[in-house]
């Protein structure tokens, strides 16, 4: 199970959320997903922000694969492949890292996807990846199992899951030392950039627009591989 953290930027004016969230945009990337074995995507939206999140079983899988006609709609980023519209972000924290089909098996099948953002400073960056690293690999399963941050430039994208997944990893960090802070959120802090003019709670991680939540079955992934 290979997990994707993507961004993208409309545009201009063009109203790219609302172009995806056209019926048509949504069953071509449904037959997508079946063809290439991805079990879920999830996509986001910051005003002309957006944020993907999708988990496939073999691939690789890219995302211009499963949304198309998206190019029209989003801004050329700069770096990697001429004209590639998705960047991808890279995974910095995990709660619980995939070791099997079944181990990442949804038991509640209407959970829904949360997605949030923040802004780190610069020259906390390092930091802050430390940090997270020790996290993980001290603590893992200490959170939703299904939460994920993913890191491009000083951006921070974290899809999760509600309501959470709580249980014990079915593994060992690779860590045994003991030195995650226990006032975690004081520490964390000064590493950010706060949000103005948002809503209560929001002032460091702002919550995001879900545009699509789209999920494959296993009968409908056997049907296409009979």
């Amino acid at each position: 199970m290979k997990r994707c953290l993507y961004r993208a930027e409309g545009v201009g004016n063009m109203d790219a959320v609302s172009g995806l969230r056209e019926e048509r945009i949504r069953l071509a990337a449904e037959k997508a997903m079946e063809r290439q074995h991805v079990s879920r995507m999830s996509l986001f939206a910051d005003g002309n922000g957006l944020f993907l999140y999708y988990e496939y079983l073999r691939g690789p899988v890219r995302p211009e694969s499963l949304l198309p006609e998206a190019d029209a709609w989003l801004a050329a980023w700069p770096g990697a492949e001429p004209g590639r519209r998705w960047a991808p972000m890279i995974d910095i924290f995990h709660y619980q890292s995939p070791v099997s089909e079944l181990h990442w098996k949804r038991r509640n099948e209407n959970g829904l996807p949360y997605g949030r953002i923040a802004r780190l400073k610069p020259d906390e960056a390092a930091s802050y990846v430390y940090y997270h690293y020790q996290y993980q690999e001290e603590r893992p399963g200490d959170g939703d199992k299904y939460g994920i941050i993913g890191m491009h430039e000083t951006v921070l994208f974290f899809y999760s899951e509600l309501p959470a997944t709580i249980e014990p990893a079915p593994y060992e960090g690779k860590l045994n030392t003991k030195l995650r802070p226990d006032n975690w959120a004081e520490v964390m802090e000064p590493h950010f950039i706060k949000w103005g003019d948002v809503p209560a709670g929001q002032e460091i991680w702002r919550e995001l627009e879900l545009v699509l939540d789209l999920r494959v079955s296993d009968e409908r992934k056997g049907m296409n591989d009979a």
